[in-house]
């Protein structure tokens, strides 16, 4: 449900593999619409998943769950980010998870090196993904991306047409999967159903559901916010001990799906040059514009019904999911079409995000447990929205300001060339 990217981190399968995977004026350039692309979205994975951050995680859905009055009082805020942020970041990083996958295989295999080189790799992500839940914060994707690249790999050799018609089809699969399930569970839970006894018996029963999970979130929210971090990770490993797989196969439908039309796209040349300019600019205007309205008009509808605790739901993962992959790709082919004008500083600094995107997701991370643990700042419960969304820029400045300087002076960002050390099982020269 969190986005939590990044995500970004696993864009670290571009670092070093692609200059030499391919000519290098071609892949100079493929490199760069990469690295900017991985840098938007770290940054905006952040975004996604602050009020997660700072609030108990059912206020990522619903604006009632926070712990203090939402700063949002008509909800133009959380229409916002549901419009061009929640899903869309998500779905970007996993689109590039399937392109890198290739890209890092093009050069393998130009070595002689087999698919086991890429599955290790995997192995080693997952790791990176279960300390990331366990010790740092419970909204990790990494593990589901290395669980699901897994068996995308198997699916490397598919001709590219192949990839994206599974990869399409798939997900659509997913999208019908999800609405069969939430959208009759919004219809059971409304007021209409409360005087048939049948579904007024369901609607209960999903009321206690719900109030049973607040009752599971209360434990880490307090253990936050008390500073208590012994109880936070002996709750993490005794209570949401299978989570990190678990989710990984509750999104599934989406995530393998998203990976195989990366492959795809990738093949195709859509990261790098093989699609025309301005075909990548009038189909991204496209959709951007058809999803958005989408999302808006959904948003809408959220906002009439007060984003009550089942309609959010609804919203997130029963309606949005069609028209966030139309947004997802359009948001993607623009930062195709427009990242070589971005040469300005603060382009070259989102850039080296991009490149350092695996250590700007995890220390994002390690960052908001300095803000918001009671050990630390103490901050947990206490920011509204538009407070958390200072707490973001705040965090992209620190962002921008490191990477930079760092790359220039280090041949990677530090958790990238550990799990390259670790990937490849050499220890690789860190300073230039």
């Amino acid at each position: 449900m969190n986005e939590t990217i990044a995500p970004d981190a696993v864009q670290e399968i571009y670092e070093g593999e692609a200059a030499q995977a391919i000519a290098p004026v071609a892949a100079a350039a493929r490199i760069d619409t990469l690295d900017f692309i991985r840098g938007i979205a770290v940054m905006g994975i952040l975004w996604a998943n602050i009020v997660a951050f700072g609030q108990p995680s059912l206020a990522y859905f619903t604006p009632d769950k926070f712990l203090v009055p939402s700063g949002d009082p008509d909800g133009w805020m959380w229409i916002v980010q549901f419009i061009l942020i929640d899903g869309k970041m998500r779905g970007m990083f996993t689109l590039l998870f399937g392109a890198g996958m290739v890209l890092f295989m093009e050069k393998a295999w130009a070595r002689g090196a087999t698919r086991g080189l890429q599955a290790w790799r995997l192995v080693v992500l997952m790791g990176f993904g279960l300390i990331h839940f366990y010790f740092i914060w419970f909204g990790d994707i990494l593990f589901g991306y290395a669980f699901w690249g897994l068996i995308a790999l198997a699916c490397m050799k598919w001709r590219a047409k192949t990839q994206l018609w599974v990869g399409l089809g798939g997900y659509m699969v997913g999208a019908l999967v999800f609405a069969s399930i939430i959208v009759p569970w919004v219809i059971v839970s409304s007021d209409m159903v409360a005087d048939t006894p049948g579904l007024a018996e369901q609607r209960d029963e999903m009321i206690a559901g719900v109030a049973q999970q607040m009752a599971r979130d209360k434990v880490p929210s307090d253990a936050i916010a008390s500073g208590d971090y012994g109880a936070l990770v002996a709750h993490r490993i005794g209570e949401q001990g299978f989570e990190p797989l678990t989710n990984s196969l509750v999104f599934g439908l989406e995530t393998l799906p998203l990976m195989l039309i990366g492959m795809a796209l990738y093949r195709f040349g859509f990261f790098s040059g093989g699609v025309a300019r301005d075909k990548l600019v009038l189909w991204g205007w496209i959709g951007v514009i058809v999803g958005g309205l989408a999302h808006l008009a959904i948003g809408l509808v959220m906002q009439a019904d007060g984003f009550s605790f089942f309609g959010t739901q609804a919203a997130f993962l029963g309606m949005s999911p069609l028209p966030r992959l139309v947004m997802t790709v359009g948001l993607a082919a623009l930062l195709v079409a427009y990242s070589p004008g971005a040469t300005g500083w603060l382009a070259e600094r989102v850039r080296a995000a991009g490149r350092a995107a695996f250590t700007n997701y995890l220390g994002t991370s390690i960052l908001m447990m300095f803000v918001f643990h009671g050990w630390a700042l103490g901050l947990f419960g206490q920011l509204n929205r538009p407070q958390l969304y200072i707490v973001v820029v705040l965090a992209w400045v620190v962002m921008l300001a490191w990477s930079k300087p760092w790359l220039e002076r280090f041949n990677y960002g530090p958790l990238e060339w550990l799990w390259r050390c670790l990937t490849y099982r050499t220890l690789f020269p860190l300073k230039k």
